[in-house]
């Protein structure tokens, strides 16, 4: 049985006075909440902290600097008593209550008329909960709440955005936790997926059984073809009325073709909207321990794909450059020519001994680190057995992370 039933209701208090009495860190969360919407907000405290200080300078606040008399209630809507002084805030509450106005109190919520709930907006909807005095799990229910708001997972289908067009979603290294926020609500969002081999596997099984899923890996074969393919089969779902996710693993602009894939989509007349992932080459060193940059060791790092070897006609690649380079250099795609990609670092430039890590299946359950240097880099990528997908990282940053070895 509830020993305090209260009964919900939303407050409008834009352009209406509301007084907080207490200047402390109570307030300093309170405060931010009422400006937000809209309210007349004021301080009544001896003091304030540096930040609702800072709030009294932008005008955002009216401060009284001193203590609390009763008439400070008369033409308030609302009261918030959250000094640190019982007897305070007991005046405060009884002010308000002679004069029919809600007051919380901060110190004893049984003393007081109203309870604030805890707070959170997503998309036009505001969430409230109240736990009966007990924050914590108030705060623990809104954010299971806001996160299915923003992950697409407990709105309703009918009401979720149902515009046709396409939407790139950069699904990250691989690891379905490091997919951001944005991305998992359009993909709860899609009528059409269409997924590479390396987007979140696991974020697949979470779509709804309506929604039609189409595997990039089973489409017609041919590098220049997949593509073509791939752009047809994007902008027809479209044209069809449909809402279209173009999933990939990383970021759709980091060596995914995702500008082609919006040049197809302008081309045809169809909306193209675009939600980054983390990048693989920044995120995947980083979540194995290894910093790109590092202060007083590698100021700067160039990203380069490994998929051509050096010397192939068509690359366009000066590995001489990059090896002149002293900075970090993160290679993708460049297990099979990591070998002739050493040697290619050495003869620009580059000491054999520079330390090299080969991140393997970065993020995800089988991920590993094999460790080698320039030199020995094609010894051990065959005795460790290294396929792709994998990352290397060729720099001084490497002995940062891993001392011991060199």
């Amino acid at each position: 049985m509830d020993d305090f039933p209260t009964y919900p209701s939303g407050l409008r208090l834009a352009g209406r006075r509301v007084l907080v009495v207490g200047g402390g860190h109570v307030a300093q969360r309170r405060v931010p909440q009422l400006i937000a919407v809209g309210a007349d907000v004021h301080v009544v405290s001896p003091e304030v902290t540096p930040a609702i200080e800072g709030m009294v300078g932008s005008g955002e606040v009216t401060w009284h600097r001193r203590g609390f008399e009763d008439g400070d209630v008369d033409e308030a809507w609302y009261v918030i008593a959250a000094t640190d002084d019982r007897e305070a805030n007991e005046r405060v509450s009884v002010s308000a209550e002679a004069r029919r106005i809600f007051c919380v109190r901060a110190d004893d919520a049984t003393r007081a008329t109203a309870w604030t709930p805890a707070v959170g907006r997503h998309a036009g909807v505001t969430v409230a909960v109240l736990g009966q005095r007990e924050p914590q799990r108030s705060a623990a229910v809104r954010d299971e709440i806001l996160e299915g708001l923003r992950e697409g997972t407990i709105v309703a289908r009918h009401q979720r955005d149902r515009s046709p067009g396409v939407v790139l979603v950069g699904g990250g290294p691989g690891d379905p936790e490091l997919m951001t926020v944005a991305g998992r609500k359009a993909l709860m969002e899609a009528d059409v997926v269409v997924a590479d081999r390396l987007a979140p596997r696991e974020l697949l099984g979470e779509l709804p059984a309506d929604v039609e899923l189409i595997d990039v890996a089973k489409l017609p074969r041919g590098r220049s073809a997949l593509q073509e393919e791939i752009n047809r089969v994007i902008v027809d779902r479209a044209l069809a009325g449909k809402r279209v996710v173009r999933f990939k693993g990383g970021d759709n602009f980091v060596f995914g073709r995702g500008y082609e894939e919006v040049l197809a989509c302008r081309e045809a007349g169809v909306p193209v909207t675009v939600i980054p992932g983390l990048s693989s080459p920044v995120a995947v060193p980083a979540v194995a321990g290894i910093p790109v940059t590092h202060r007083g060791v590698a100021h700067e790092f160039t990203v380069v794909s490994g998929h051509l070897p050096p010397g192939h006609p068509e690359s366009q690649v000066s590995w001489a450059s990059v090896g002149a380079m002293s900075g970090t250099v993160v290679l993708m795609m460049a297990v099979e020519n990591a070998p002739a990609i050493a040697a290619a670092l050495v003869a620009g430039g580059r000491p054999a001994d520079t330390p090299v890590a080969v991140v393997c299946e970065g993020t995800m359950p089988g991920e590993r680190t094999v460790l080698a240097t320039l030199d020995t880099l094609a010894e051990r990528l065959a005795s460790e057995a290294v396929r792709p997908p994998a990352i290397i990282v060729v720099g001084e940053v490497v002995r940062v992370a891993h001392p011991a070895p060199f």
